[in-house]
């Protein structure tokens, strides 16, 4: 099943783009950095997301973790 039909599978897909753009960021900057607008803006605004709300994505990090450790 992919992962657009499946609901936890899309979660976790949107929680590694935030993490993935967010660690990109940190790591080179001018990466993410010149692609505000457009298709590629997408992962500047992930990385937005994950810099600012960095507590709640970590909580929701543990707990689709435990979601797929226990109950798939």
């Amino acid at each position: 099943m992919s992962a657009l039909f499946n609901f936890q599978s899309l979660l976790t897909v949107v929680l590694l783009l935030i993490c993935t753009c967010s660690y990109l960021r940190a790591i080179v900057p001018s990466l993410i950095d010149k692609n505000k607008q457009g298709l590629l803006g997408t992962f500047w605004k992930c990385a937005r997301i994950g810099e600012r709300k960095s507590p709640y994505v970590a909580v929701c990090c543990v707990a689709m973790a435990l979601s797929v450790l226990f109950w798939s």
